[in-house]
């Protein structure tokens, strides 16, 4: 059972699983606050603490202020000062990013929506900005004091996220050296940030994902006013602790990124580091889940001897282990295809489209393998599950944002299939794991996908889960044997 003590520490179970992690002494003090101060903190806030919306000051000024407990900002700027954000930028590398990322989010898988969407607001940013929005801004978000900003990332408005090209309605319309936006974000995280990267759709610009345009949106217009209006906060399952709202854009001013009609490959790299985070904090929460079940099963006893102790479960705690060991292999493997291409512009290189295929795969693996371990976490509690003080229902809470957030399941599923259909990256990939998968299950696969893509559109669809869960599921545990 010594292989269930790396369970217990998120640095431990990383370096049992990689080779060489840099930056171990950050993450070890990470971890060591957060044992001895952040634990308390981020309870105290999912259970009573969670931000409100503060909309006009005494004297009847609109100020759209939000409003947090004095220990919430303890947490955040803790991780922001570890380098979250500005080690990317410095580094030009995302691992130490995502390393750390998974540190926190083994404590705390909602504090790291901000970091996640404010790398989302900084790469693109730095990428596509002109000298003059760096110098003005870049700066800000690259910070290692408590004075550093925050970004968000607004997509989605209210006829929802999966068909930007239909459901984006918000109008931007030239203004000098500016651009004025007008309309409405109905999923809007962290929504005090400083800056915003917006979706917006040109005055005069095609229909469809074609015509639209990445922007970024300062918190402050030029003179000092409100550069757009808070409607409300959400009331939410998971994530209690970062302000998500709804936002009206009224002529906020917005400076475009890249060119106009470039906006939708943008987007999509702005979705794909939070999705790339989002499978690294599902494993984060998977390991956390499983940690507090073994816990508990340690020194709970029935019929006479520890819980832990009875076959049945003890054979269910390994083979937790594992599948956690296949489903950080996956996620990992998206972070290092990420950090490989992070930085290409369209148009992209196969070994891009292939990190896309691979970062889907992870999305909709690591995200159901959460949700499937935090239930099962729960059951080893038996009915004290299902109590506040145990914990356990956090992290299911948590873990079903994670299956939405970033594009749904069905989404990875669609997209995969696209990027399978039209640049053929399911070839990239087995070429990839050809030196590691048994060549006879290497072949199975490779022809299963073939004969899916084969089928009438419809049909191919239709049929597409179970097709699409046993590539993530030979994809994550191919990979997880590299590292045994």
């Amino acid at each position: 059972m010594t292989g269930l003590d790396a369970l217990r520490s998120p640095l431990s179970f990383v370096q049992s699983s990689l080779p060489d992690v840099p930056h171990r002494d950050v993450l070890d003090a990470e971890e060591g606050w957060w044992k001895r101060e952040g634990v308390a903190i981020s309870n105290a806030i999912d259970r009573a603490g969670t931000p409100c919306l503060r909309m006009f000051d005494r004297l009847g000024k609109r100020v759209d202020e939000i409003l947090y407990p004095c220990e919430y900002q303890t947490i955040l700027r803790r991780g922001y000062r570890s380098g979250v954000v500005w080690r990317a930028l410095e580094e030009k590398s995302l691992v130490p990013t995502y390393l750390l990322i998974y540190n926190i989010s083994f404590h705390d898988p909602g504090i790291c929506c901000p970091y996640t969407v404010s790398l989302g607001t900084a790469v693109p940013l730095a990428k596509y900005g002109s000298v003059e929005l760096q110098v003005r801004f870049l700066s800000q978000l690259s910070r290692k004091d408590d004075s550093v900003w925050q970004g968000a990332t607004w997509m989605t408005e209210i006829k929802g996220g999966s068909d930007l090209g239909a459901a984006v309605e918000t109008i931007a319309r030239p203004a000098g050296d500016c651009w004025l936006l007008t309309g409405d974000k109905y999923f809007a995280s962290n929504v005090s940030a400083e800056l915003a990267v917006v979706a917006a759709r040109p005055e005069g610009a095609a229909a469809g994902v074609r015509g639209l345009a990445l922007f970024l949106v300062p918190r402050y217009r030029n003179d000092g006013g409100l550069n757009y209006f808070v409607r409300r906060l959400k009331d939410k399952i998971g994530t209690r602790s970062v302000p998500t709202g709804e936002v009206e854009l009224e002529d906020g001013e917005g400076y475009l990124l890249g060119s106009a009609d470039s906006g939708i490959y943008l987007i999509l790299e702005v979705l794909n580091l939070s999705r790339v985070a989002n499978s690294v904090v599902s494993v984060a929460l998977a390991q956390r889940a499983t940690a507090d079940a073994l816990s508990y099963a340690e020194h709970r006893a029935a019929f006479g001897k520890r819980i832990l102790d009875h076959p049945l479960l003890r054979n269910q705690f390994e083979h937790r282990l594992n599948a956690l060991r296949s489903a950080f292999a996956l996620a990992w493997d998206s972070v290092q295809l990420l950090n490989d291409v992070w930085m290409e512009r369209p148009p992209y290189s196969d070994r891009y489209h292939l990190f896309r295929l691979v970062a889907h795969l992870a999305k909709y693996w690591t995200a159901e393998f959460a949700v499937d371990t935090a239930k099962w976490a729960m059951e080893v509690h038996g009915g004290l599950g299902v109590l506040a003080e145990y914990g356990a229902e956090r992290w299911l809470r948590e873990a079903m944002i994670l299956a939405i957030w970033e594009g749904t399941s069905h989404r990875q599923i669609l997209d995969g299939l696209e990027v399978m259909e039209r640049k053929r990256a399911h070839k990239l990939l087995f070429r990839r794991l050809a030196e590691i998968a048994p060549s006879r299950e290497l072949q199975d696969m490779e022809l299963e996908v073939e004969q899916h893509l084969k089928l009438p559109p419809e049909e191919k669809e239709a049929l597409a889960e179970p097709f699409f869960r046993r590539l993530a599921a030979f994809t994550a545990e191919t990979l997880a044997r590299k590292s045994r």
